[in-house]
């Protein structure tokens, strides 16, 4: 790779310079700091830049890993951080108006874990408002960095447009809704949504706390696994993440697909997906074959009444995070958000009971599916790299929303993980991805399938023309 491409690195290949005195993290850093400075003008994925500080992080990983005292895959890379992840004497204010001066005394669990692993953090990212549908009014959204007429994604937009630009070399997103998959997808990303519980969340703000995720969004899947590796793990500090230890990730690549079972449910994964979709779907069907996967045919439990439950659940849960300044600070809402408080506001107690009631039933459904595959197949989206224009109205059309979320949202329901991966592109150079679903805790599995699938493309190694 030629000297002017580094910033396109994977991260463990940047990691492995780095570590290996090849290349200097402090230079490293300079030129992506030089590089956001060139091109985030445009792109707008940056809320802040830490340019100070990250050069202090880059110098200390540059004196320890002179004296062999390596932290692991992370130490001395440049990462970025989505903006509702606090970070101490760092404005953080999640997409929000309303917390525009909110400055953290603490870092947030996922922040202290990656300075830990002695990752370099060059800033903090943008996100839709309260990390739902839509950038608040007053934000300049994202600019997605392969066409600036088509969807970046949400609410990790700035995760994604950054790492997809080749302003970090990997970043964190959340995941609520499909806030990790959706960006993902629209910039030619891998992103691993974890089980629900494998990433503490504390000092993140909720958008709805039994359905977020925090996870890693990379260029590959062996990056993703290093990310996960470093954040993962129980927290004191929030007791619903799991104590399950924490596996390798990177243990099994290069063991390939050969004896698991992929489940695929034909019917639902093509009914009403696009043309783009579903070439890219069965160009993953036959790459699992070629790499000696055993394709299983399954019936996915029908998931429209979970995503119909998610909007009334996901408004419950963020009318409880609001109460304080909603309504009595309604006029420094954006009207998406305003409207997912009010829906919640609007719900009844035994209604909110049916819709506990039936997640539990529709994620014992999911469960026992898996009693009989290893991983599921399914598209990213059913509509491949949409437009700006058409998705104007995603946060305020229920229908659109429902159609983008028809293969993201019952997996935050069931709290599955799932991994994201780029497949193919349109016909207008647009990327296009599909995923893969694993049984609960079973993010080294993905790993090892998105690696195994990546050794035999290079969707994952097209960037955008910058």
């Amino acid at each position: 790779m030629p000297d002017n491409d580094l910033h396109y690195l994977e991260l463990l290949e940047v990691g492995r310079r780095i570590q290996a005195r090849e290349l200097s993290p402090v230079e490293v850093t300079k030129a992506q700091l030089e590089r956001i400075g060139a091109l985030d003008g445009k792109l707008k994925s940056y809320v802040r830049v830490l340019g100070d500080s990250a050069l202090a992080e880059a110098a200390r990983a540059e004196a320890e890993i002179a004296k062999g005292e390596i932290r692991g895959p992370l130490h001395g890379v440049p990462i970025a951080i989505k903006d509702l992840c606090w970070t101490e004497g760092v404005p953080t204010a999640a997409g929000m108006t309303l917390y525009k001066d909110f400055v953290p005394t603490t870092d947030g669990t996922v922040v202290r874990k990656l300075r830990e692993a002695g990752a370099v953090i060059l800033g903090k990212l943008q996100l839709t408002e309260s990390a739902y549908a839509d950038h608040h009014p007053s934000v300049s959204p994202p600019v997605n960095p392969w066409n600036p007429a088509h969807w970046p994604g949400v609410s990790s937009s700035g995760s994604g447009v950054a790492t997809a630009a080749g302003l970090c070399y990997g970043s964190l997103g959340t995941d609520t809704g499909g806030s990790i998959r959706f960006p993902s997808a629209a910039n030619g990303l891998t992103g691993l949504k974890p089980t629900w519980g494998r990433v503490s969340r504390y000092g993140a703000f909720e958008l709805a706390a039994t359905l977020d995720h925090i996870g890693p969004m990379t260029r590959s899947a062996a990056d993703a696994g290093a990310m996960l590796g470093a954040i993962a793990g129980a927290d004191v500090n929030d007791p619903t993440a799991s104590l399950a230890p924490v596996p390798d990730y990177l243990a099994d690549l290069g063991k390939g697909l050969a004896g698991l079972r992929i489940g695929i449910d034909m019917r639902w994964a093509t009914e009403g997906v696009d043309a783009p979709t579903r070439e890219v779907l069965d160009a993953a069907i036959a790459a699992v074959r070629t790499l000696g996967g055993d394709l299983r045919e399954v019936r996915f439990p029908d998931p429209a009444q979970a995503i119909e439950d998610w909007f009334p659940l996901c408004g419950i849960e963020a009318a409880v995070v609001h109460e304080k300044t909603y309504p009595a600070q309604k006029d420094m809402y954006g009207p998406a958000v305003a409207g997912l408080i009010e829906l919640g506001l609007a719900q009844r107690g035994v209604d909110y009971q049916k819709i506990v009631l039936r997640r539990h039933d529709f994620s014992g459904k999911v469960r026992a599916m898996f009693e009989d595959i290893d991983l599921l197949l399914i598209p990213a989206t059913g509509i491949a790299s949409p437009t700006m224009e058409r998705m104007a109205q995603m946060g305020v059309d229920a229908d659109l929303m429902a159609a983008m979320l028809r293969y993201t949202c019952p997996f935050d329901m069931t709290g599955s993980p799932t991994i994201t991966l780029p497949g193919g592109f349109t016909a207008a150079g647009m990327p296009v991805a599909f995923q893969f679903v694993a049984r609960h805790f079973d993010e080294a599995l993905l790993v090892r399938a998105g690696a195994a699938f990546q050794e035999v493309t290079d969707w994952h190694r097209r960037h955008p023309a910058l």
